[in-house]
């Protein structure tokens, strides 16, 4: 089997090289290709006004000047012009990627890309708030809950986001299959500052606010220390409003 790997903290990110050591545990064909710095909250941007390079690092390892969308969109198209991956990893990020932080993550959206070649795809985070922990719960917990995984029939334009709890390995309490949680938006700020030369600035950051956890979701599973095991999908339509909008539309 050959597995793709990638991230978004970047090529030289302790994450990566977790998660080279999990997927060595699943096969042995695996390549790297991961932005060469970091780009979290790229979302599933790609570079389309300036180029992009190509760092080879190794043996199967390979970096790029670009987004996470960008090193996986080139890896298919430039390292595996015949035979594409058989699975795409992205991770382990460091923190977690729960309820609509999904829609910002770059861990997230290179797994994206994968489904969107229709190659099997897993996004893999690590929470680390409050915590010391490090990697731990991912490193005694990837490799057991990745391997059912690798016998399920994906279905086309889906992966799953797999989020591990800020615990040491034995304290993890097991595996909770559960949804998409939400945010509460307002958890958001906004810090104004000025520069050495005098022009202001503006830096978005995320709050942790106490906020009440919806049941079955990945914000509970992870909180409650279960690893939380999110199958997510690509389309994006909401299908019950289509007959509602056709109306107003005389259709």
């Amino acid at each position: 089997m050959r597995i793709l790997l990638t991230n978004d903290d970047g090529f030289h990110a302790p994450g990566m090289r977790v998660l080279e050591s999990i997927a060595a545990q699943l096969s042995d064909d695996v390549w790297v290709c991961a932005p060469a710095e970091e780009q979290s909250g790229a979302g599933h941007s790609l570079t389309l006004h300036s180029p992009v390079r190509l760092q080879q690092h190794g043996e199967k390892r390979f970096a790029v000047t670009g987004t996470p969308t960008d090193s996986v969109n080139l890896a298919l198209r430039k390292l595996f012009p015949d035979t594409k991956p058989d699975l795409v990893i992205s991770g382990v990020n460091n923190g977690e990627n729960l309820g609509d932080d999904i829609t910002y993550s770059g861990t997230i959206s290179a797994a994206m890309e994968g489904a969107l070649a229709g190659i099997p795809a897993i996004a893999l985070s690590q929470a680390l708030r409050g915590a010391d922990h490090g990697f731990a719960a991912t490193e005694g917990w990837a490799a057991r809950v990745l391997k059912p995984l690798l016998e399920v029939q994906m279905a086309r334009r889906t992966l799953v986001n797999i989020n591990f709890p800020a615990l040491p390995a034995d304290a993890v309490k097991g595996v909770r299959v559960v949804r998409q949680g939400f945010h509460d938006y307002s958890r958001g700020s906004l810090v104004e500052g000025m520069d050495p030369r005098g022009r202001p600035y503006f830096w978005f950051g995320l709050e942790d606010m106490e906020h009440t956890l919806d049941s079955g979701t990945d914000l509970e599973a992870v909180a409650e220390g279960y690893v939380a095991v999110t199958p997510l999908q690509l389309d994006l339509t909401h299908h019950p409003a289509i007959g509602r909008l056709a109306e107003c539309y005389g259709e």
